[in-house]
């Protein structure tokens, strides 16, 4: 807020005490996942959110089961609108593409359901579930490794 803003609020004559500005929705993209067996389902759900004040563009893709919505609307609104109104369970899209992950098959990461190309969103990623063996477990493991050429002969 610039200062001519906050002195343009300090001399306001509307009616009322000192009324707050209303915050303005920046546009955004809200992608939700949503199950679509059928055509019909697809109808459902797009017409539940077209009527949306600030919607702009809605898409569905529904082999992914993926309904996007562009325009200037809150995503926990979008996503309760859709479950409202269609009776189906919606959240928020959980899954990134494959690329941006570190570690794309560390353990709660992996999903065997997500699309081509997509693992699921991990905000609260735990980095302690993929550290490096102790020097002891790696001296037990090639001890009796076939690579080993010094290897224990008992195998």
């Amino acid at each position: 807020m610039g200062v001519i803003d906050h002195i343009s609020d300090m001399f306001d004559c509307s009616t009322g005490s000192h009324s707050k500005h209303k915050r303005r929705k920046q546009l955004q993209t809200v992608e939700v996942k949503v199950k679509m067996d059928c055509e019909g389902c697809e109808r459902k759900v797009r017409r539940s959110v077209e009527g949306m004040k600030g919607v702009s563009s809605v898409t569905i893709e529904p082999k992914q089961h993926k309904l996007t919505v562009v325009g200037y609307v809150d995503p926990e609104k979008v996503v309760a609108r859709v479950a409202h109104r269609t009776g189906k369970k919606a959240e928020i899209w959980p899954y990134v593409p494959y690329d941006v992950v570190a570690h794309p098959y560390a353990q709660g990461v992996y999903d065997k359901k997500a699309p081509a190309g997509y693992v699921r969103r991990v905000d609260d990623y735990q980095s302690n579930q993929l550290q490096r063996a102790s020097s002891t477990e790696v001296r037990y493991t090639t001890a009796f490794s076939d690579e080993n050429p010094a290897a224990c002969v008992v195998m």
